[in-house]
């Protein structure tokens, strides 16, 4: 019985890994094209820091300040973009949601509420898929701020030290 159970439940797995794939594959293609450069200088950025030995120079604290600046500006500017997707996603879902439920003359509410579901699924499919790439990038967007702001807080502390030492000098 429990190994059924298991075997049951790793079926399901597999669909949902299977299904989740062509999903996160999908987000992937959409933010793409607007997260690529964000990403890649991420990406670029991590590398220089992985390197405890020698920490980042004053010189490429001013690039990663200027570049993420930059990065996140028109990464920012997509996600509203992706924004607007999302909503107009959500409206063709809601729309053939109603349609469809408006032409079922026959069965309960809760009937025809599952039939119009049933009838609605790709369109919320492709609603989900936007509202995930939105989230996906906006989420991008706030991290990257974040690191611009810690890059911006070391320069600060760099400055003040520079200072103190020049005035001890």
């Amino acid at each position: 019985m429990e190994q059924d159970i298991r075997k049951r439940i790793e079926v399901i797995k597999e669909n949902v890994e299977k299904n989740s794939k062509v999903i996160d594959d999908t987000v992937i293609e959409i933010i793409y094209p607007f997260s690529h450069k964000l990403d890649t200088y991420v990406q670029f950025i991590s590398q220089c820091l992985a390197d405890g030995q020698n920490p980042p120079t004053d010189e490429e604290l001013d690039d990663f300040i200027m570049n993420l600046s930059t990065y996140i500006y028109f990464a920012g500017t997509m996600v509203e973009q992706l924004g607007i997707r999302d909503d107009i996603a959500k409206s063709v879902y809601r729309e053939h949601y109603n349609t469809y439920r408006a032409n079922i003359d026959k069965g309960t509410v809760t009937d025809k509420d599952s039939l119009a579901e049933l009838a609605s699924q790709d369109q919320q499919l492709v609603s989900s898929i936007y509202t995930r790439a939105y989230k996906t990038l906006k989420s991008k967007v706030d991290n990257a701020q974040e690191l611009l702001n810690s890059c911006k807080k070391v320069m600060s502390r760099r400055m003040q030290e520079y200072n103190l030492s020049a005035q001890i000098s």
